[in-house]
């Protein structure tokens, strides 16, 4: 019984919110329409070509045994689907609900000999996940955490490669010698030597994802976001090059985290801080 319950208030929850529905009425112990239901059956189709249809539910009267009216329901529901299969679209997870004498709920025998299409049409189309009540899916990223270059102890002249061949997930590298023009995230020539090294990485190691980072120094306040821009410049340099744009991800932290404290004391200090670092996403 609690079975019985429970599909029916799925069906109820389910449908409440689809627009449409068609009913199609059958005579006593017969799954095929007679002529009548079969002509308005019929025009229905003829109307709804652009329509999709969500699920069909059959049901019978009370008259019979339970196990012959579930198997009369069931048919009822084939007869119909194979009348509009290839002529209406159906959605992938269609329903095919056969309540046998469970679905008859009004007194007159012959309103429960039935089949009911539940359709959406064409202009709802758009909302078909709203009018079900189905909400997309929350995609919530894994949460990596950072690992400070300095605490992996990576040999003295160790290549980029060498850095990402001993890295895990998390881990952050250096860029070395990526500069750019003052104030701008405009690239110097000089640092075409490291992009190239990276690219070669990226290709390399064609699992390889990145985060590329972006900081910044001198100031209290990076109010043009330009440690984003910067790590954008390079992103566009690496996709310009065929590197997917799905294994690159950018992120800018202006003043944020720097390695020295701001001011800075020294031009060594400052280079220090602004600079632009790869975080190993997966490998």
């Amino acid at each position: 019984m609690k079975k019985k319950i429970l599909l029916l208030l799925f069906i109820v929850v389910h449908f409440s919110n689809a627009q449409e529905r068609f009913v199609v009425y059958f005579d006593n112990n017969k799954f095929e329409l007679n002529k009548t239901e079969q002509a308005k059956f019929d025009k229905w189709i003829l109307e709804n070509k652009t329509s999709k249809i969500l699920s069909i539910t059959g049901s019978t009267d009370e008259v019979g045994s339970s196990g012959f009216n579930d198997t009369l329901s069931q048919k009822r529901v084939n007869s119909i689907y194979s009348k509009v299969n290839g002529k209406i679209k159906i959605r992938e997870d269609f329903k095919s609900i056969s309540l046998g004498e469970k679905g008859a709920t009004s007194p007159n025998k012959a309103e429960n000999r039935k089949a009911i299409i539940h359709y959406i049409l064409e202009k709802d189309l758009a909302r078909e996940n709203e009018i079900l009540g189905i909400k997309p899916k929350v995609v919530v990223e894994e949460e990596i955490v950072p690992i400070e270059e300095e605490t992996m102890n990576f040999p003295e002249g160790a290549t980029l490669e060498d850095k990402i061949g001993l890295s895990t997930k998390g881990t952050l590298i250096r860029l070395e010698d990526i500069n750019f023009h003052i104030n701008t995230f405009a690239i110097i020539p000089s640092s075409k030597k490291s992009i190239d090294e990276l690219i070669y990485v990226l290709k390399k190691y064609p699992k390889l994802k990145i985060e590329i980072q972006g900081h910044i120094c001198c100031v209290n306040k990076d109010a043009r976001n330009l440690s984003l821009d910067r790590a954008r410049q390079v992103k566009r340099i690496l996709m310009s090059e065929g590197i997917d744009d799905k294994r690159v991800k950018v992120k800018g932290f202006g003043v944020s985290k720097p390695k020295f404290a701001i001011p800075e004391k020294s031009e060594f200090e400052a280079g220090r801080n602004r600079r632009v670092e790869i975080m190993i996403l997966d490998k």
